[in-house]
């Protein structure tokens, strides 16, 4: 339902977008339709010359707990036919315009966690938590994470996150350049969308060309995109990926 991301342009932090996870009773576990929805508040942000920064931010305790896995399951169940709205998604946030920030407040889950390397600035709280269970999940990583993890925090901590599944807490994913400051829980939306529309006062031109360039060239990263997807679909079809999203669903006694 598109009412689990709100799309806000707070009067107090002019030039902001903010793209918000609103699903808390489901951890803001991501479906087909909220992805679609935050493609949707990027290409806003993009469009419109108004916008100068876009910011994501979850719910009280929790960003957001990654795909939801009834979706899985059912892309499983029908052999994952055609492209998962998760990927337009992703390529749409590679390849924003605008400068993205972030802010975490607890669990932040499989793309709740890759999602912020895509993010010029992460701002998280004192007991944030971010795991990528993707090979539990008989899955691979995603979101061009494969590429970006090792540049930013070197292969053993990226095979630690993305592989062996290890959880970081929010001063593990500060001493990795996973996120760039950890604040107090009550301070994180606040300090995200005061930072986001302090980098919307800037002049816009020069913040653009600066970003590019920080960010470098990025077909690479595309190109990554698209051959860890594949290895995705594929695996999203596979027994051992069905087998492990109905042990996940059942319900626990």
């Amino acid at each position: 339902m598109t009412e689990h991301i709100l799309i806000e342009r707070p009067d107090a932090y002019p030039g902001v977008l903010v793209i918000r996870f609103n699903r808390p009773e489901k951890k803001n576990a991501i479906t087909q339709a909220m992805y679609g929805r935050m493609t949707e508040g990027l290409s806003e942000a993009n469009a419109d010359s108004s916008v100068r920064a876009v910011a994501f931010l979850g719910t009280d305790g929790c960003f957001s707990a990654g795909n939801d896995m009834a979706d899985f399951l059912a892309f499983a169940m029908r052999g994952a036919v055609g492209e998962p709205a998760a990927f337009g998604f992703l390529k749409a946030l590679a390849g924003t315009e605008k400068p993205v920030v972030s802010g975490v407040d607890g669990l932040a889950i499989g793309i709740g966690t890759t999602i912020h390397m895509h993010c010029d600035l992460t701002i998280a709280s004192d007991r944030s938590l971010f795991k990528t269970p993707f090979v539990d999940l008989a899955l691979v990583p995603e979101a061009g994470s494969s590429l970006l993890a090792p540049r930013i925090m070197g292969h053993q901590r990226a095979f630690a996150l993305l592989v062996a599944g290890e959880g970081f807490s929010a001063a593990d994913a500060l001493s990795a350049g996973l996120i760039w400051k950890v604040v107090t829980a009550d301070a994180v939306e606040n300090e995200t969308l005061r930072l986001a529309a302090s980098l919307a006062s800037k002049p816009p031109e020069a913040l653009k060309i600066s970003r590019d360039l920080v960010r470098g060239d990025r077909s690479d990263l595309l190109s990554r995109m698209d051959e860890e997807l594949v290895h995705f679909a594929n695996r999203l079809k596979s027994g051992e990926a069905r087998a492990a999203f109905e042990a996940f669903l059942k319900p626990r006694k």
